[in-house]
């Protein structure tokens, strides 16, 4: 008899659709796995063998093959497990097998036959939603996860036992009943800039940048405040949308950092990793790709701090999918694409001392070792930061003032407005902000609304500090976002003025 359901393997973010057909027939005892398993589904043969049994159902003297289809996909994870054993059981004819191919099952068995919880249960529902099957076997722990996808009635179930009555129709598993994925959101408390004492300037940066999405490097000595900037950054950056929401809880199922409770992770990730990272940490990898840095911080912020001390082969692999938005993972079975939009904030100290311009403390580094100190940022991926600006140690008296700093509420309502602009602009492309602007809208938008005055000043800054051709371009997306914060259609000469102060290495070097 062969008994057949639907699983589903995981390969990058994405969950593809397995049909798991188990036959038992005459023949010398065996139980043999085909279809392209990878080591952790032929093991599952002894785990399924022994939750069965301490079911007390005794397995009989039989030829058991199971197949798991399409054969040129490689099959990998512990989730078959579920699937394959109430197959088994089915084919065993100890329960109808017809209703099997209405449900698509997912679980890690142990050996006393208890469900445990598995990673990237979210693409599973979304697999089932987009093979049209309605209903969905998961894991008790994965079922807030699951129930995101309303199309697709979720049962948990925490035992094989429970899965077998249920089948025999002994047992009623009622499917999980949700609220709108919306109000099952997280909520946490985001730090606020109303922390930060005096540094206008760089706030105002921080600004432009949520405004635009646009990337950006601080440079200031050590206590300056390049940090705590840095990490309030997501409190002021727009609200995810649905589909943002979504892609990201995606990533964080599958790398296995989602919350039991939570739904829908609605908030932007910010992601810090330390400077010893290895290649496949920041970008992704592994022998089972699994998604990197770049993408569990995809719709969100990418803090790198002391970016000179990361290996500069580790910094290299970035520039790609800073314009890619993607990075794709090739290996010789199978080449997997991961999300990478985020947005990018670099930190580092002037100098290797970090006192270089400081009135706290002179610097005692020569101009070779700041020269080499700097070149461990190389100009393309320097290019790719839109703004890069000073942090100046903050004066005694500004910590000291009682005066009541913007909030990120206030400063967000600004960027809103900016945002609303944007989404209006480009309504009838794919482009979303303007630092993602293609060649063809860059010029419509921006560099033919540049005023005489402005195009003027910006002539003479490219010629003066030696910029590049990427450089031109983003110094105009930046220019752009600025006259979309102060409300105006026409880049005046004060926002390309501004625009040209935020390209500080830049002067520095030149």
């Amino acid at each position: 008899m062969i008994a057949k359901t639907f699983s589903a393997t995981l390969l990058g973010i994405d969950a593809y659709p397995i049909e798991v057909e188990v036959d038992v027939s005459m023949g010398l005892q065996s139980f043999t796995i085909v279809g392209l398993p990878d080591g952790t589904i032929r093991e599952s043969r002894d785990r399924i063998t022994a939750a069965i049994q301490n079911l007390e159902i005794p397995i009989p003297v039989r030829k058991i093959v199971v197949n798991l289809a399409p054969a040129n996909i490689k099959k990998i994870g512990s989730h078959f497990d579920l699937p394959i054993a109430i197959c088994l059981l089915g084919a065993l004819g100890l329960f109808p097998i017809e209703k099997l191919t209405q449900f698509m099952i997912v679980g890690e068995l142990s050996l006393d036959g208890k469900v445990r919880p598995l990673q990237g249960v979210l693409p599973v529902a979304i697999t089932a939603k987009e093979k049209n099957i309605s209903k969905l076997i998961v894991p008790q722990g994965n079922e807030v996860e699951a129930s995101i996808i309303q199309e697709v009635q979720t049962y948990p179930v925490s035992h094989l036992r429970e899965v077998l009555s249920f089948f025999q129709e002994i047992l009623t598993i009622h499917p999980v009943v949700t609220s709108e994925p919306q109000e099952l959101s997280q909520q946490t408390d985001v730090l606020d800039f109303v922390d930060v004492k005096g540094q206008q300037m760089v706030k105002r940066a921080m600004e432009v940048v949520a405004a635009g999405n646009h990337n950006i490097l601080l440079v200031g000595p050590p206590g300056s405040g390049k940090t705590m900037l840095s990490r309030r950054l997501p409190s002021i950056l727009p609200p995810a949308t649905f589909d943002e929401s979504l892609e990201i809880t995606k990533i964080q199922s599958i790398a296995g950092i989602l919350p039991e409770e939570i739904s829908l992770q609605t908030v932007r990730p910010f992601r810090d990793p330390h400077h010893t990272i290895s290649s496949a940490g920041l970008v992704g990898g592994g022998s089972h790709p699994q998604p990197g840095e770049i993408s569990l911080a995809h719709h969100g912020v990418l803090f790198l701090d002391e970016l000179p001390e990361f290996p500069r082969k580790i910094l290299e692999l970035l520039r790609q999918p800073l314009e890619d938005h993607k990075v794709i993972i090739s290996r010789a079975s199978m080449s997997l694409e991961f999300p990478a939009m985020f947005l990018l904030v670099g930190a580092m100290n002037p100098c290797p001392c970090g006192y270089l311009g400081s009135y706290q403390q002179e610097c005692q580094c020569t101009s070779m070792q700041i020269q080499r100190y700097r070149s461990k940022i190389s100009g393309p991926l320097l290019d790719r930061f839109d703004l890069q600006v000073s942090v100046p140690a903050v004066k005694h008296a500004d910590l000291s003032k009682e005066g009541q700093e913007e909030s990120s509420s206030t400063i967000r309502e600004r960027i809103l407005k900016a945002r609303e602009v944007q989404r209006e602009r480009f309504s009838d492309s794919q482009t979303q902000n303007n630092s993602q602007m293609t060649s063809t809208e860059l010029k419509k938008y921006a560099q033919k609304k540049l005023d005489k005055e402005a195009e003027k000043i910006f002539q003479f800054g490219m010629v003066q500090m030696n910029l590049s051709a990427r450089a031109h371009d983003r110094i105009l997306k930046v220019a752009r976002t600025i006259a979309d914060l102060n409300g105006g259609d026409t880049i005046q000469a004060p926002h390309i003025a501004e625009a040209l102060q935020y390209r500080n290495l830049d002067r520095s070097l030149s």
